[in-house]
This record gives C-alpha cells, sequence and structure tokens, in this order.
C-alpha cells in the first residue's frame, strides 16, 4: 500500500514542505520518492524520518551537593524514537554527584538502548 505524506523539513533554513511517497510493507515504511526539496538534504532526512526515526533527548538529571539542584543533560547522539521514552524513564533514577563538568559522560546504555548521555553545563561542589 502507498501513502502520501507531508513534513516540513528541519536539515536547513529552508524549511522545505516535502511530499514524501511511502510503501508500507511487512518490514515497515519505505521510502519511494520525495518531491518539494531544494536540496538533496531533504532526501537524506525524510527517508530516516520514514524510515528509522530518531530523536535528540535534553533533560535535567538530580545532582548531590552541587551549587544548583539538576544539571542539564542531553543525548550525544540521536536514538530511535521508539525507545526515547524508555530513556527517559530510565534517566528518572540517575543521580550525580557534583562538580560535573561540560562533556563528562552521566550515563550509558541507559534502559539498553544504545547511547551515552552527556553533561550539557557544567555545576561545581556547594562549598561548606
Amino acid at each position: 500500500m502507498k501513502t502520501i505524506q507531508e513534513y516540513t523539513c528541519v536539515v536547513c533554513p529552508n524549511g522545505c514542505l516535502l511530499r514524501a511517497q511511502c510503501e508500507i510493507g511487512t518490514d515497515g515504511p519505505r521510502l519511494v520518492s520525495v518531491t518539494g526539496n531544494l536540496c538533496a538534504r531533504g532526501i537524506t532526512w525524510a527517508k530516516q524520518e520514514i524510515e528509522d526515526p530518531r530523536r535528540t533527548i535534553s533533560t535535567n538529571l538530580l545532582l548531590e551537593g552541587g551549587t544548583l539542584p539538576v544539571v542539564s543533560v542531553k543525548t550525544a547522539d540521536a536514538i530511535p524514537l521508539k525507545d526515547v521514552m524508555k530513556v527517559r524513564e530510565a534517566l528518572r533514577s540517575v543521580v550525580l554527584r557534583a562538580p560535573v563538568h561540560i562533556g563528562q559522560i552521566a550515563a550509558v546504555d541507559p534502559a539498553g538502548v544504545p547511547c551515552r548521555i552527556v553533561v550539557t553545563r557544567g555545576v561545581p561542589a556547594q562549598e561548606d
């Protein structure tokens, strides 16, 4: 079965309105063609969005002994969209100890999903 889906491309500032023709098979959707893109990156992005959608996660983790009660973190790379909620739930139980530094690995493979969670803001330890 073939369907047409519309997307606004987010790869570059053009924000092209893409019309993607997809074929739904037993192994999931497959991109057949794309129109509306001004550059080749739109085709690549549409293919990924249809066949293997991925997202990054930005959130906060609890921080003990710091000048702030939480620290901001994000996934180092995009993860499969279907795994986002599992990873977010697993991160709820992660507590870091200050000091933390930008780029520090806060967690690896949360919920069994291959990814690294990195600190995006340094937070010093609280002085007594």
